[in-house]
């Protein structure tokens, strides 16, 4: 076991037990995917909707009340992918520019 390790025991060894649940979610937090960890970390949407947005958000909630809406999959199948490529997607990884 690493020095770093030993003393990450040796510190949650000493956590209060009131405290315990607390050290836990942080070390929950620390292994989040960035993506989520990014999400949880997020400020508050804070801007105003304006009546636009709100027109718009009126209108898709009609429109499912009378249709079905698209599964992902079938969207990912008519783009012509496959779901194993949705999911071993990396966007941090350079594009082949002849693609």
């Amino acid at each position: 076991m690493t020095a770093d390790k030993q003393h990450a025991h040796a510190l949650l060894d000493r956590v209060p037990a009131d405290q315990m649940i607390a050290a836990v979610r942080f070390l929950e937090f620390l292994l989040l995917a960035p993506v989520d960890r990014a999400l949880a970390t997020a400020p508050l949407e804070d801007e105003e909707i304006g009546e636009e947005e709100e027109a718009a958000v009126a209108r898709s909630k009609e429109w499912f009340k009378h249709h079905e809406g698209i599964p992902f999959e079938q969207v990912v199948v008519d783009l012509g992918f496959t779901m194993e490529q949705i999911r071993d997607h990396r966007p941090d990884e350079e594009r082949d520019p002849a693609a």
